[in-house]
Order: structure tokens, then sequence, then C-alpha cells
């Protein structure tokens, strides 16, 4: 499976939306930039479906340019006006031969949602790798209105009991990728610095 992070060189503020290229090509999150069909485009000529990791603006708001363009269907935990199938807590999805796990991961959003295959997992805002705040494992933050730390470190711990020995590679809501080092390690870096319980950010 070969994955494309659509968003890398946007200036503006926006999650990473990565295009999964294959027979049945499918977006997991979509971020904000207007060009985001044409980014598509470049790659792929249809959109099978679109994955939401959670409905924070920077993931979702240039989803109704996709949506005008391809027409996909769009997964998600929690209910919106665009949602067409609902995506629940350890429910896989078949594209083109490729499974994808969902696990419902609250704590940074109540409808947060990680996706995971045996070597690929798409970790949305619950694991980083670089973000400001620490440069080899972070998680998203919970000082805003309805997070909670405690359930972010619990979905952590939770990811990590479902995580495959054979896994190779993690894609983030933001900053980098994880392709050349251990994934295990990154999220038990994440998982020591949150439960800490200090702010996030100064």
């Amino acid at each position: 499976m070969q994955v494309h992070n659509l968003t890398a060189d946007v200036e503006a503020f926006t999650a990473n939306a990565y295009l999964l290229d294959t027979a049945a090509p499918v977006l997991v999150d979509v971020g904000v930039d207007d060009g985001i069909v044409d980014r598509i485009t470049d790659h792929v000529d249809r959109v099978e479906a679109v994955l939401i990791t959670h409905q924070h603006r920077d993931h979702i708001a240039a989803l109704d340019a996709v949506l005008e363009a391809f027409d996909p269907a769009v997964y998600a935990y929690a209910p919106f006006d665009r949602r067409t199938a609902a995506l629940g807590d350890g429910q896989t999805l078949r594209f083109d031969g490729q499974e994808l796990t969902a696990l419902h991961t609250p704590g940074h959003a109540a409808d947060h949602l990680v996706l995971l295959t045996p070597e690929v997992v798409f970790t949305g805002d619950l694991v980083v790798y670089n973000d400001g705040a620490f440069d080899d494992g972070s998680f998203g933050r919970t000082d805003q209105p309805g997070q909670d730390r405690a359930a972010l470190i619990a979905s952590i711990e939770h990811l990590l009991t479902q995580l495959s020995p054979t896994v190779t590679a993690m894609y983030p809501g933001h900053g980098d990728s994880v392709t050349d080092m251990d994934v295990r390690a990154v999220v038990d870096r994440a998982l020591t610095r949150a439960k800490r319980f200090e702010p996030k950010y100064p």
C-alpha cells in the first residue's frame, strides 16, 4: 500500500491528509487546503472513501470539495451531516484487499479513531512524532473543552495492546510520518510524556 501525504507542503495550519493509493483509493482525513482535489488527482482519478479520524476543523474543512469532486463514502465515529456510514470501535473495512481496523481512542476528541493495518497505523492526533512540544513521540493536546488527559492516556495504552509486531509505519495527524524507526517506541515515549500530566504547551 502506497501512502501519500497530500498536505505535507501546505503553508496554512492543517492536519495531514493521507491518500492510500490502491485500486480503491481511500483518504484518511482531508485537511483544510482548497487545492486538495488537485493534489488527489495528481495521483488518482477517484476516491472510494474518506475515513475521518475526528471532526476537528483542521481535519475536515476541505471535505465539501472532495465530496463535490468524487462523491466518496464518508466514514466517521460520530454523526455529522456529511457522514454516510458509521465507523465503530473494532470495525474493519476492506478496500482493494486492504483491511483497516478502527479503534475508538478518545481523549483529544470524544469521537477520535485510530486506523490500523498489520503494517501501518494512522494515529490522527492521539500520538504524533513531532509537534513543537516534543520531537520523538508526542500526544494530542488535552487542554481544550471536551478533552481529557486521562482518557487520552488510556487510549494510548489501548493502542499499544493492538499494535501488530509487524507495524513499520505511523502516519499521524500532524508532523512527520514515522517510517524508519520503531513505531512502538515512539508511542511508548508519547505515553510516558502524557502520564506526567504536565501542560503540553507553556
